[in-house]
């Protein structure tokens, strides 16, 4: 059962200015999850919503779909995924087209991989969830947390877990910043992702860069090159 794929990628990013279009190792960094999302297969369309008429142009040469270009109001520092989803999937339906299973992909993921995708649709069809997010695990136990006061004393931002053995606390994941697999319900009701509705696809640490600043795009850029190289091996 093929879904959709929606990438939102506004523009005006700050940190990182034209982050979405910018060049990764020869190509603008949203042709990668494009490409990749097309050539999985598990897409009627891969569509891109953006308020930008150069990211659109960009993306349709890459084979995506933009038939319209978003709202200002949901391209602000403030607007939320849900929010450029929930539109995104209202307008859809105002011209006939009814998907079952949307997948929102961010634009600056050039490590996205096919079989994760596949692995995370597999989950939401064959289970009782909202939704199915990417996640990395934590190296490090947070329930372990330090903070500092205003005297420099340290105190535990849990302390009930202070005489807990590390090797007894559960693991933790992380957003990893790349996809989220939903159905088309949650998101037209605009559905919180981050509850018991929810399940997650562990990505490999290798595989996954959630790139907010300059220092992510590089390590992406290392990871990247280095992924290749071992594949021309």
């Amino acid at each position: 059962m093929r879904g959709i794929a929606i990438i939102p990628a506004r523009s005006g990013s700050k940190r990182i200015p034209n982050k979405n279009i910018r060049n990764f190792h020869g190509a603008p960094i949203i042709s990668y999850p494009i490409t990749t999302a097309i050539e999985s297969g598990l897409f009627s369309q891969v569509y891109v919503s953006t308020d930008s008429s150069e990211i659109a142009d960009i993306a349709r040469s890459y084979g995506a779909v933009v038939p319209w270009l978003r709202d200002k109001i949901l391209s602000s520092d403030t607007a939320t995924t849900l929010s450029v989803l929930t539109d995104e999937i209202r307008k859809h339906q105002l011209i006939g087209e009814e998907p079952r299973n949307i997948c929102c992909i961010y634009p600056t993921t050039p490590l996205l991989s096919a079989e994760y995708l596949k692995n995370g649709l597999l989950k939401l069809i064959n289970g009782d969830w909202d939704y199915v997010i990417s996640v990395t695990k934590n190296v490090f136990k947070p329930q372990r947390i330090l903070t500092l006061d205003s005297t420099q004393q340290i105190q535990m931002l849990l302390p009930h877990f202070e005489q807990v053995r590390t090797q007894d606390l559960s693991e933790s994941y992380s957003d990893a910043g790349q996809f989220y697999w939903g159905t088309s319900v949650a998101w037209l009701n605009s559905l919180p992702i981050f509850t018991s509705k929810s399940t997650i696809i562990e990505l490999s640490a290798a595989s996954s860069v959630d790139i907010d600043t300059e220092e992510d795009w590089l390590r992406a850029e290392e990871i990247f090159k280095s992924m290749n190289k071992k594949n021309r091996c």
